[in-house]
């Protein structure tokens, strides 16, 4: 356990909650923990709250959350860095031997939290969950997309994503210390514990009601998050160089046909032209891909070279001792 965790005293169980514009959640999601966990004799434990540069109240509601509670801690980052490095701020804060992340939207079930600590003591370091929805709850699109995406995940990085897999684990300690090792930008957690193996196993659960808000997590951000995932893991980039060579190939196959057309139906054709064409539009079509993935490759070279943080916490309430991040 390191220097932090060990002046806060020891600490069963920590709980990080990334929130971005969950002023009405905080609160309800907090309440909900705490009644199920007192319910389960389950202490002591912290609620790590991470505002990820939200644009409500949702920090005055961590604020005051924390004055009322001495469980409860909040981390203020300087804008919004997005899912993955709110999760990770509060991971690298967390001082639980077991440390639970799940977001604040309440569809991630509290009453599971028990099971997953059951888990944890029969020594499973790492503690996953699937989320189970019927086809009338989710839409067609998001359903094979979302299956799509771990297939090709799998299949590109060779690290075997189960479909429905969430942001909503438990942790051991020693998997925690492992993972937050990683310095690699373009972070996708959920890889990266699949990845770094331990004794794992998984619990189903049926996502609940969201009550306040809507959903902050939109069909952009998503895509951005599997391109991430899939450049981040796969020897064969795809974030550049497959959106080029699609445009490319379209090019390509109107060029093809036209000169197999030309070839054969056309009249005045110059001898040699068809295959010419078609050579060039083939050549041109791989030389997109190629530049794409090279232009990938180099990206990530130019963010990886810079190091710059991957969060900045600008405040953070209720870390006894010290700040949360000494190095900020």
């Amino acid at each position: 356990m390191n220097g932090i965790a060990a002046e806060r005293g020891e600490v069963l169980l920590s709980v990080v909650v990334p929130a971005y514009n969950e002023a009405g959640n905080v609160r309800l999601l907090h309440g909900r923990l705490r009644e199920v966990l007192a319910a389960h004799g389950i202490a002591p434990w912290e609620m790590i709250f991470v505002d990820d540069g939200s644009r409500d109240a949702t920090w005055e509601e961590i604020r005051g959350l924390a004055a009322e509670h001495p469980e409860v801690r909040g981390i203020r980052l300087s804008r919004n860095f997005g899912h993955q490095y709110a999760l990770l701020a509060g991971m690298e804060a967390a001082a639980g031997r077991a440390v639970v992340t799940m977001d604040c939207d309440l569809q991630h079930p509290v009453e599971l939290v028990p099971q997953m600590l059951a888990k944890w003591r029969e020594g499973f370091l790492v503690v996953k969950t699937l989320r189970e929805e019927t086809p009338s709850e989710l839409s067609w699109f998001k359903r094979t997309s979302s299956r799509a995406f771990y297939r090709l995940f799998s299949f590109l990085s060779g690290v075997d994503l189960q479909p429905g897999l969430a942001d909503f684990r438990l942790l051991d300690r020693r998997a925690l210390n492992e993972l937050v090792r990683f310095r690699e930008e373009g972070l996708f957690l959920r890889g990266l514990t699949e990845w770094i193996g331990f004794p794992a196993c998984s619990l189903p659960y049926r996502p609940g009601k969201r009550v306040h808000g809507v959903s902050q997590y939109s069909l952009k951000k998503m895509i951005r998050l599997g391109w991430s995932g899939v450049s981040s893991f796969s020897i064969m980039p795809l974030r550049i160089g497959i959106l080029i060579g699609l445009v490319g190939s379209l090019f390509s196959a109107g060029g093809i046909l036209y000169s197999f057309f030309g070839r054969f139906f056309g009249k005045g054709i110059v001898p040699g032209w068809a295959s010419t064409l078609m050579v060039l539009s083939l050549l041109f079509f791989l030389l997109f891909i190629y530049l794409g993935v090279l232009g990938e490759y180099i990206g990530r070279m130019v963010v990886e070279v810079r190091r710059r943080p991957r969060f900045i916490v600008s405040e953070a309430v209720n870390f006894p001792g010290s700040r949360p991040f000494p190095h900020d």
